[in-house]
């Protein structure tokens, strides 16, 4: 019994001992204080990678709705015009959208050319239920109005805003009358984002198609059919393109009838309020 006793107190003795060397070989624990300010310098020190977009859909500083309801002469489609160079591309706010459709609402243009559109359809009895007459040219002119009001609004800038694409009309660098008008009509199905990309030209589908089955609410009833809608919107897109045709060209007659007309209506011009964006 007394060996044994002996024995155990030994073994306590030897563990006591080794444990004790263990400790001594262990480095100190450092104090609360000075743990908490080394953690704290840890997460100080981290900084997470800062995610940001491509340089491609940077957006530009905003200019005034004045310069952006018309992209400049100087503009031209090709690899050179990156997005986020202000000269290149300016994109439009939900704010200038609304502004180039109000300016564009009361313009004269739109008054005349409703007018013009109204003979005409007279002239060749277009809708003879509206009669003719004054009375009947009247119901032309307010239908012809309607059309293009709502089709401006619900497209350049309802459907802009939603869609998030520009309504405006960029001109392009292409050489040759071919690929100028190839261009030009082409605008019908490609447009701009508001990022400037080249994208597929939604707002001009659906504008036409929901305009074309809005206009079933005036007009005669033979032209309410499924048809006769499909019919206009067809007619809006080809008069969309041949719009976008004469675009693409009227600087160029600008500056051919500006060089040979006489010096006094180019003097004359000159003294005239015209803004520097439809001088030739």
């Amino acid at each position: 019994m007394t060996v044994i006793t002996v024995r155990v107190m030994a073994l306590a003795m030897a563990a006591a001992a080794a444990q004790g060397t263990a400790r001594a070989q262990l480095p100190d624990a450092p104090e609360k204080a000075e743990f908490t300010r080394s953690f704290d310098s840890t997460v100080e020190s981290f900084q997470p990678p800062i995610l940001t977009e491509p340089s491609s859909t940077l957006s530009t500083p905003s200019l005034p709705c004045s310069r952006m309801r018309t992209v400049p002469a100087s503009f031209v489609v090709n690899s050179g015009n990156l997005p986020e160079a202000p000269s290149a591309y300016a994109p439009m706010s939900r704010h200038c959208k609304f502004e180039l459709v109000l300016r564009q609402t009361y313009s004269p243009y739109t008054f005349a050319s409703a007018a013009f559109d109204a003979t005409w359809a007279q002239m060749w009895a277009v809708w003879p239920q509206y009669g003719g007459g004054m009375q009947g040219w009247g119901k032309r002119l307010g239908a012809t109005l309607a059309d293009t009001e709502s089709r401006r609004f619900i497209q350049n800038f309802v459907l802009a805003s939603m869609l998030h694409e520009d309504p405006r009309y960029f001109p392009s660098d292409k050489r040759g009358l071919v690929s100028h008008a190839w261009y030009a009509a082409t605008r019908v199905l490609v447009t701009r984002d508001d990022y400037g990309r080249n994208v597929f030209n939604q707002s001009e589908f659906l504008g036409a198609s929901l305009t074309s089955s809005l206009q079933d609410a005036y007009y005669p009833r033979p032209d309410r059919t499924l048809g006769a809608t499909m019919n206009r919107v067809e007619g809006s897109l080809s008069s969309d393109a041949t719009t976008n045709i004469l675009k693409e060209f009227t600087p160029d007659l600008k500056r051919l009838f500006h060089k040979h007309c006489p010096q006094g209506i180019q003097r004359l011009e000159a003294r005239m309020p015209i803004p520097e964006n439809m001088k030739p």
